[in-house]
């Protein structure tokens, strides 16, 4: 299986005043397809070629770490265009709604809580929302790991490498990652995900 850009899933301004078209041009049609055709590259003539996306990117955590890397990033980005959405944020729906004030207290603390993960990942790297052993936790990683490789399915994710918000940011992450909590995040999706890791 060969690794594939997808489209936007909306217009490249779409989601402006949050995230520029510049931004999305830069972040979508040069980053992450960087990630898929370096990814394609590394995938050719390894035992992992013809395996799935997520199998590729278990598979090559610790042992490949350049594969790693751009399958990871790629597998990040699949979802983190549809973790994005005009008029986003609002309200959560039901089920999951009620499973984050079980496990992370409030939305409100879940949102400070993910917010801070963001914040305080220093460099590069993605913060979460996942599931692990049946609850729902705030994770942070780095670079382009994702929860998958420690034992949790990614439900919400954000990207807090600079390319992803410096043009509209400069260094003002936390107003880029409240920006992303408050008129971007794409509840829904995040809930069609926690209903199949469930």
């Amino acid at each position: 299986m060969s690794f594939t850009l997808p489209d936007l899933p909306y217009a490249h301004d779409a989601l402006q005043p949050y995230l520029s078209r510049e931004t999305l041009e830069y972040h979508h049609d040069k980053h992450h397809k960087a990630y898929v055709d370096n990814g394609n590259k590394l995938l050719e003539g390894t035992d992992l070629a013809g395996k799935s996306l997520e199998e590729i990117v278990k598979a090559s955590f610790g042992t490949n770490q350049a594969l790693f890397n751009n399958a990871g990033q790629h597998y990040n980005h699949l979802h983190f265009w549809h973790w994005l959405k005009p008029n986003g944020g609002g309200a959560i729906p039901g089920e999951l709604e009620k499973k984050i004030i079980e496990d992370l207290g409030s939305v409100e603390k879940a949102k400070e809580d993910f917010i801070q993960a963001g914040v305080s990942q220093f460099g590069s790297g993605w913060a979460w929302l996942a599931v692990k052993d049946g609850k729902i936790v705030v994770l942070k990683t780095q670079n382009g790991e994702n929860p998958l490789v420690h034992g949790a399915t990614p439900i919400l994710g954000v990207d807090v490498w600079e390319h992803s918000y410096y043009i509209d940011y400069r260094n003002r992450r936390p107003d880029y990652l409240k920006a992303f909590v408050d008129h971007l995040v794409n509840w829904e999706y995040a809930a069609e995900l926690y209903s199949k890791a469930i």
